[in-house]
């Protein structure tokens, strides 16, 4: 067998934004997270909407008016090319 093969782990410290702390063993001992089991919506059963930016007032600005995709394969009747 390979000498020195596997890593090292050592006691790590993880942080959340919300300010969790947990102890843990890790191969990088200081870890900085943005949402842990503490604040995360499927974990604590509340509902937040997070729109960062407008992300979907832009999407619905740039094609929620646009016509669907079956409207636009209609193939127009006789009595509106004849008029």
């Amino acid at each position: 067998m390979k000498a020195d093969l596997h890593p090292i782990y050592k006691e790590a410290v993880i942080q959340c934004n919300c300010g969790n702390v947990i102890q843990t063993r890790s191969t990088v001992q200081n870890l900085h997270v943005g949402i842990c089991s503490a604040c995360h919506p499927f974990f604590t059963g509340e509902q937040r909407f997070v729109d960062t930016a407008g992300r979907v007032d832009k999407f619905q600005k740039r094609f929620g008016e646009q016509k669907s995709a079956a409207d636009r394969r209609k193939k127009p009747k006789l009595s509106d090319l004849s008029a």
